[in-house]
């Protein structure tokens, strides 16, 4: 099989092709996910897993369980990028062709482009806080809107919108500098105000059982089993592409370390400081706030409120870069690799963020189910096929000439540069997972799961009868 293959214009650039030097070890790996797990978003949903009725003992049970099939799937979604040096357009190359790997690569950027503007609209009212505290009069500006924003509301999006774009700029080792010291520092902060809620709460009236309800055997067991499913399709997005940050390992061994320091570790910390300090909410507030923006808000210290202020903006603007500004940067330069950079892409998602009206999107929690779910209807599908193509039909070998050639001898050719049987699975998977959202709601919770696997053995089944010859993948491992 001839290996020189030229790399062609329109399936690679300096940004997608392999990265040659590695150099991020377990602890940027680590800190990426201190960045994608802080968040105010993770705050509310390590505490809202109360409202299904479970206890203390049982929800960080839940999240333990959850957050090691996220650890398993970043592992297994992590490799061949680590492997190629490649980010996860590229890696779906092997599985959807050279050209079709768009269709999940568009997928998973318009799910980002939505979210961005939620994160940053979110960012934005901590921001409102700061100003003013330090601008009182801004006040005024609070009454008039446009588009559905106040003036205020305005100024506080535009700024964290222009504070994202600048790191975002300066390019991933910008980015890294970010996320290795931005999860440390929304430690600091978080033991500071724990601290500080026990303080006014008094130990004594601190309960980690803030559910109404009180579930026991098997009714206790389903709802865990449910949360378990949540915590998981919460990082379901970040996870599909972490070959976007694995390309940048060093060693496979020291991403894994990083993934189990960074996920059952981190995450389970998080939440135990999130929920000590909701639970401290009720004695201090009279109410039990999940927001942790409001708790701030409500606080009588000035330093604390500005502390906490400053958190969540730093955690926020953690999450949405790592989470939603470098995955639609890398999937949209993969459309048209010569017109589109890296920073074009994620330009492009900035912008269209904003055209989203991510405020209005918000308050509409229906439009936003709708939107959201649909798309994500398609997640799991898409990890189904992956995984099977890169484990099971490819055996972990990679050919990397050929993820970037249009010669038709190349291994990821297919017909015309698309793989049709993958997306004949992803669309059949995709209908299931999104009658299974909106119809069979009993399911819902399990769509991601669902979904992925009617894919994977769909996919399986048709690449069995596939005229792709495995024998020239053993050919490739003399390669190296």
């Amino acid at each position: 099989m001839e290996k020189d293959f030229t790399p062609s214009k329109r399936l690679s650039n300096e940004d997608l092709a392999p990265d040659k030097e590695q150099k991020w070890g377990w602890y940027s790996i680590f800190a990426f996910w201190m960045s994608d797990v802080h968040s105010v978003g993770g705050y509310v949903f390590a505490a809202s897993l109360f409202a299904l009725g479970l206890n203390g003992i049982q929800v960080f049970i839940s999240l333990l369980v959850g957050i090691m099939v996220v650890m398993l799937f970043a592992n297994l979604m992590g490799k061949p990028g680590q492997k190629a040096g490649v980010p996860f357009p590229v890696v779906a190359r092997m599985s959807f062709g050279v050209f079709g790997a768009n269709i999940p690569a568009v997928i998973r950027g318009l799910i980002a482009v939505v979210w961005y503007g939620i994160q940053t609209f979110l960012a934005s009212s901590s921001f409102i806080i700061l100003l003013l505290y330090f601008f009182p009069n801004m006040a005024s500006l609070s009454e008039p809107t446009f588009l559905g924003l106040s003036y205020l509301g305005w100024v506080g999006f535009i700024a964290m919108w222009v504070i994202q774009g600048i790191v975002f700029m300066f390019g991933m080792d910008a980015i890294r500098k970010v996320i290795d010291w931005s999860g440390p520092a929304i430690y600091i902060a978080m033991f500071a105000l724990c601290i500080y809620m026990i303080n006014l709460a008094g130990w004594d009236n601190i309960s980690f059982n803030l559910s109404s309800k009180k579930l026991e055997g098997w009714d206790a067991f389903v709802q865990m089993f449910i949360a378990s499913a949540l915590v998981a399709g919460y990082f379901a997005g970040p996870t599909l592409n972490f070959s976007d940050f694995s390309r940048y390992c060093g060693s496979y061994k020291k991403l894994k370390l990083g993934n189990w320091l960074g996920l059952p570790l981190n995450f389970v910390l998080f939440s135990v400081f999130s929920v000590v300090i909701v639970s401290a909410s009720l004695p201090v507030f009279g109410e039990m706030i999940t927001d942790p923006v409001e708790t701030v808000k409500r606080l009588d210290s000035g330093l604390i409120t500005v502390l906490g202020a400053m958190t969540f903006i730093f955690a926020t603007v953690g999450i949405n870069i790592v989470a939603n500004f470098v995955a639609p940067a890398f999937d949209f330069s993969n459309v048209s690799p010569q017109k589109i950079s890296f920073k074009a892409g994620g330009f492009i998602a900035a912008f269209g963020s904003v055209l989203l009206t991510p405020w209005n999107l918000f308050n509409n929690p229906e439009v936003i189910h709708y939107t959201v779910d649909v798309l994500a209807a398609m997640i799991g599908p898409l990890y189904g096929i992956i995984l099977v193509d890169y484990y099971l039909v490819k055996k972990g070998e990679i050919d990397i000439p050929s993820l970037y050639t249009e010669s038709p001898k190349g291994l990821y050719w297919y017909e015309n540069g698309i793989n049709m049987k993958s997306v004949y699975a992803l669309v059949f998977a995709g209908l299931v997972a999104i009658v299974t959202t909106f119809i069979v709601t009993d399911l819902a919770n399990y769509s991601l799961f669902i979904g992925g696997a009617v894919a994977a053995l769909s996919y399986r089944i048709m690449m069995q009868s596939s005229s792709v010859k495995l024998s020239t993948l053993e050919m490739s491992k003399q390669k190296g």
